[in-house]
C-alpha cells in the first residue's frame, strides 16, 4: 500500500540516522521508498528541507504529493530554501495535492515542534512493523497515512453539484421574463466558468498522478534489475 510517512526526531543527527535506516529497509526489500526528504522545523515556525532525494525518477519534490505534504508542514510563514538541497517547496501546497486528511497534518504538527527534525517519505509497505521497530529504535516517532483517493471523489461530487445548479439556472432562464434573463445569464456564465476551472484542475491532477505512477513503476523496475544483477 502506498503511504505517506513522517518520522519525527529530536535533532538532525537522529533524523539522518533515521533516513539511513529507511533506505536500508528499502535495500532489504522490506519497503519501497519512492521519494524522501529531511525537514527541519525552526523556532520561528518555518521549515527547511535539509536534504532530499532529488535524483530519483520522481524528480523534484515540487508538484508531488510529498512536496505538498512538506509545504503543509512548513508552517504559516512558508517553507525556507533548503540549506543543503536548495529546494523550496510550499505556497501552492494543499490537502488535495497531498491526498491526506487535515487530521494527519494536525497529529504531525503537534509533535513536529520547533527545533525538531523529521524524515518525510512516500513509501510502499505491506506491513508496518519493519519501519516502526527500526525507527523507534533510533528515537523516532512514526506517523503514516495511506494515500487517499477520497479527495478525487469529493471533487467529482462538487462538480456534479455545480452542474445540477447550472441545469436549474438554465431551466429557470428559459421561463424567465426578459429583464430577468440577463441576470440569470450572468449567474450561468460565472458558474460555468467555475465548472470549467474545476475540470481543468482535475485534468491536471490526473496527468500529474499518471506521471508519478509511471515514475514509481520505473523505481520498482530499476530495483528489480539491480536485484537480478546481484543474483547473476
Amino acid at each position: 500500500m502506498d503511504r505517506m510517512l513522517v518520522v519525527v526526531f529530536d535533532n538532525e543527527t537522529k533524523a539522518y540516522e533515521g533516513k539511513r535506516t529507511l533506505l536500508q529497509l528499502d535495500g532489504e526489500g522490506s519497503i519501497s521508498v519512492y521519494a524522501w526528504a529531511v525537514l527541519a522545523k525552526h523556532a520561528d515556525g518555518t521549515a527547511t528541507v535539509k536534504q532530499g532525494d532529488d535524483s530519483a525518477p520522481l524528480g523534484t519534490l515540487a508538484g508531488t504529493a510529498l512536496g505538498s505534504l512538506i509545504g503543509l508542514l512548513g508552517g504559516p510563514v512558508g517553507l525556507a530554501i533548503g540549506a543543503v538541497s536548495g529546494m523550496a517547496v510550499g505556497g501552492a501546497a494543499d490537502l488535495n495535492n497531498a491526498r491526506i486528511g487535515d487530521d494527519f497534518i494536525d497529529d504531525v504538527t503537534k509533535v513536529l515542534l520547533p527545533n525538531k527534525v523529521a524524515v518525510v517519505a512516500e513509501i510502499e509497505e505491506d506491513w508496518t512493523t519493519p519501519v516502526d521497530t527500526r525507527m523507534e529504535a533510533v528515537g523516532g516517532t512514526v506517523f503514516r497515512r495511506a494515500l487517499s483517493e477520497v479527495k478525487d471523489t469529493l471533487h467529482a461530487e462538487h462538480v456534479a453539484a455545480m452542474k445540477a445548479d447550472l441545469a436549474q439556472l438554465k431551466a429557470e432562464q428559459a421561463k424567465a421574463q426578459a429583464d430577468r434573463k440577463a441576470k440569470l445569464q450572468e449567474k450561468i456564465n460565472r458558474l460555468d466558468s467555475k465548472i470549467q476551472a474545476e475540470l481543468q484542475k482535475a485534468k491536471e491532477r490526473g496527468e500529474a498522478s499518471a506521471r508519478q505512477a509511471q515514475a514509481k513503476a520505473e523505481v520498482l523496475k530499476a530495483k528489480a534489475a539491480a536485484a537480478k544483477a546481484k543474483v547473476s
